[in-house]
């Protein structure tokens, strides 16, 4: 059976892929493989704060809880996956890299992250 090292690792190796990390709804991290230059703790411990926004925005538009969120930056771009009511799965591109794939993928194996987590 796969594991959370297994799901970033093969994240990572995906071509402009900056970091893949793997925390817990608190900032704290679980799992994560990054470039250098890239601190994954500190990138994480924003993340709790954005995730409890993001719900209440999507409460109070009726939407309901964030399930996938994607920033757009200068320099790439920045996807949070909630994968459990514990985990997500937080991911760094540079503007290279193929988004809806990952996107697609995120979506459509869900349910087997989740259950890694």
């Amino acid at each position: 059976m796969a594991s959370i090292r297994d799901l970033v690792s093969a994240i990572r190796q995906r071509d402009g892929i900056d970091a893949a990390v793997v925390l817990g709804r608190d900032g704290l991290l679980i799992d994560h493989q990054a470039d250098d230059g890239v601190d994954a703790e500190q990138v994480a411990a924003h993340v709790p704060s954005i995730l409890q926004y993001a719900d209440e925005l999507g409460k109070a538009a009726g939407q309901g809880q964030l399930l996938t969120a994607v920033h757009e930056n200068e320099s790439g771009t920045i996807v949070m996956s909630a994968m459990s009511a514990e985990a997500v799965l937080l991911v760094l591109l540079r503007p290279t890299a193929d988004l809806g794939a990952l996107l697609f993928d995120l979506r459509r194996h869900r349910a087997n992250i989740a259950a890694l987590v």
